[in-house]
């Protein structure tokens, strides 16, 4: 996929008031750690986490969404009622219907005669996101379209260090590392056609590929109930993840360096979906990519799901690590498996 006349032309982000430590999730795993003989310390040492952030209990998705939703909108200098598509794009929804996207454009103003629905692929929704709002400003359909998500794994990350503590077995801690480093936040991205951002940051283009045999290496579903809580388990084969997913990242980034013509030294700079360390050093020695290339945030907000990508891309571009005239690749691969990979000229 080829883009000439899209851009993004704002982000925004909200961070969730209560830090959470590795430490503090081990405190409580101690009778855990005790029985398997764990030495403390390894939460963080296995996954380069020190830290994840939690909303307050009760709080609302659609909240997260709109607040970093006016962010977006001020950074860009769009009107809500410019606004042709909103797409919430989170893994954590508010209901079965309607979209959570409806509670975030009626927070937020858009006027009545935008498209208005969400999107869930694991933790690629928000790029999936861009290029179905990219798609439809290059077929002339809107101007200007929005992308928001909210992710939280309070719950999630309760549930499972009460099935730690219920079942405190070997199996079942291999099985829930990969949870404990669910982190929460929210992001937005507003794009729109390159006549009303003069400024914005051009989207060049990407590629998708998938692997969907590997579909139940990571599944978060309900054991009973529905919403992102006690009742749902994550389970993770990490070993299988990372194995499947950098086979086929590397399938995919040489795709997206084939159809974006770059260069043998390209993209300046990375920003890829945040896991943890062993991830980010596995895919960048893979990518051949040197790692003073890559921006990270996952040691202090986690994995945050669809918003870790958007969000550090935020935070790069806010410490100027993203200067102007960087090609930079936005690397995201989510269970299921799926990868998207975008460039962006900065």
């Amino acid at each position: 996929m080829i883009y000439n006349d899209v851009t993004i032309a704002g982000l925004g982000y909200e961070l969730p008031p209560n830090v959470i430590t590795s430490d503090d999730l081990e405190q409580r795993l101690a009778p855990v750690y005790e029985k398997l003989r764990i030495q403390p310390g390894q939460l963080e040492a296995l996954t380069g986490i020190a830290e994840r952030r939690f909303w307050d209990p009760g709080f609302r998705l659609s909240h997260g969404a709109v607040a970093a939703g006016r962010k977006a909108l001020a950074a860009a200098r769009i009107a809500p009622h410019e606004i042709g598509l909103l797409i919430y794009g989170g893994v954590c929804r508010e209901n079965l219907e309607p979209a959570t996207a409806c509670a975030v454009a009626d927070g937020l103003g858009i006027g009545p005669r935008a498209q208005i629905y969400d999107v869930s692929n694991a933790c690629l929704g928000v790029l999936n996101g861009m290029v179905q709002v990219a798609n439809a400003i290059a077929l002339g359909q809107i101007k200007a379209g929005l992308v928001v998500s909210c992710e939280s794994a309070r719950a999630i990350v309760e549930a499972t260090v009460q099935r730690l503590l219920d079942n405190p077995s070997m199996a079942v801690f291999s099985e829930a590392l990969a949870t404990l480093t669910g982190g929460s936040g929210a992001v937005a991205v507003v794009l729109c056609h390159a006549s009303l951002a003069a400024d914005g940051h051009r989207l060049l283009g990407g590629v998708a590929r998938n692997a969907t045999q590997h579909h139940r290496l990571c599944t978060w579903g309900p054991d009973a109930g529905f919403s992102c809580g006690g009742d749902h388990m994550m389970r993770t084969d990490a070993v299988g993840v990372l194995k499947h997913g950098v086979a086929l990242g590397i399938e995919t980034f040489e795709a997206f360096r084939r159809e974006l013509s770059l260069s043998a030294d390209q993209p300046d700079k990375v920003v890829c979906h945040q896991v943890g360390s062993a991830h980010q050093k596995t895919i960048l020695n893979a990518f051949g990519i040197d790692p003073a290339r890559d921006f990270v945030t996952y040691r202090y907000l986690g994995n945050i799901g669809t918003v870790s990508l958007p969000i550090t891309a935020a935070i790069a571009a806010e410490r100027q690590f993203l200067q102007p005239g960087d090609l930079v690749g936005l690397l995201g691969i989510g269970s299921g498996l799926n990868c998207l990979m975008l460039a962006v000229q900065w």
